[in-house]
């Protein structure tokens, strides 16, 4: 399967948002601004800034519009939110953003945890804000969480994720990632799920969302990889958590996928080294080590001997 490995990979970086939202602590808005634009010069060309929620369910993003607005922009760089309801949408245009996502999981409790409502309600509700979004002229990106397993009802049917997915693609969401929100997958069990979703729906149309909590992010990374998947969400040094699923650690780290991908030979446009920096300014950030390996490592290079 290796001798088919894609010549590119596409990299959506979360940290702002998905990375962000669970810290304790409040972070300032400049201090948003410093990780953002150093993801910017990265190379980095699909970040996920902030989420228009209300304030009261992910206080740590109230500053959402300035973030938004203020954010470096450079020509070929897509900056996109999350948006729960038409009110966010119409925050995120205001904003002058070009891509929103909706959200939502594929197992009833966190649903309900996470959004308030049900898997229906969700759909009902996302129907309204795709067909807004694409009135405007903005892409649509969708998430599925909990597809490889829920803090609350354990083990999922994938085949309840990949309903949810094709009515989402069907509504015209270009596409959507696939959530491991606490980190449970295996390898068998991604390529498992991965196959079922091929089988269906165009490997340009899926993404992977994987968190680490349990070391296997990168593994599931790779089996994703040899069955033609192409774009893989990611946080610098492994930053993020989500408030509603207990459990759960941070996400696959941007350094380490890029390290591998270009050990591979496989291109992301991302220069590895400004990429760490990135990394060095999200601590300073959050004002706590960050687990990314290649984040604490460093790039393999030849050290000067004494």
């Amino acid at each position: 399967m290796l001798d088919r490995l894609p010549a590119r990979v596409s990299i959506v970086e979360v940290s702002p948002r998905d990375g962000l939202q669970n810290e304790a602590a409040p972070i300032d808005t400049d201090g948003k601004l410093r990780l953002v634009n150093a993801l910017v010069q990265s190379g980095l060309t699909r970040i996920e800034l902030t989420s228009f929620v209300a304030p009261r369910w992910v206080p740590q993003l109230a500053d959402a519009e300035e973030v938004a607005r203020r954010a470096l922009r450079r020509e070929g760089v897509v900056f996109s939110a999350l948006c729960p309801n038409s009110r966010g949408l119409e925050r995120a245009i205001a904003a002058g953003l070009d891509e929103v996502a909706v959200f939502l999981s594929s197992s009833e409790t966190h649903n309900k945890r996470n959004t308030n409502k049900s898997i229906k309600t969700s759909l009902e509700t996302f129907a309204e804000v795709i067909e807004m979004a694409l009135g405007e002229r903005m892409r649509v990106r969708a998430y599925i969480s909990t597809v490889w397993g829920c803090p609350y009802e354990g083990e999922t049917d994938p085949g309840r994720a990949l309903e949810i997915a094709r009515e989402l693609l069907g509504l015209g969401c270009y596409q959507v990632s696939l959530g491991d929100t606490i980190g449970v997958g295996t390898p068998l069990q991604t390529r498992r799920i991965c196959e079922l979703f091929l089988q269906h729906v165009p490997a340009e149309q899926l993404a992977l969302h994987l968190h680490d909590t349990r070391g296997t992010a990168l593994a599931n990374a790779l089996i994703g990889l040899e069955l033609g998947v192409t774009t893989f969400d990611a946080s610098v040094a492994g930053l993020g958590g989500c408030p509603y699923a207990p459990g759960a650690a941070g996400n696959l780290a941007t350094e380490d996928l890029v390290y591998m991908l270009h050990g591979m030979g496989i291109e992301t446009g991302v220069d590895l080294d400004q990429l760490i920096e990135a990394g060095r300014i999200a601590e300073t950030v959050v004002g706590r080590r960050l687990p990314g390996k290649v984040h604490q490592a460093g790039p393999n290079r030849p050290r000067n001997s004494a």
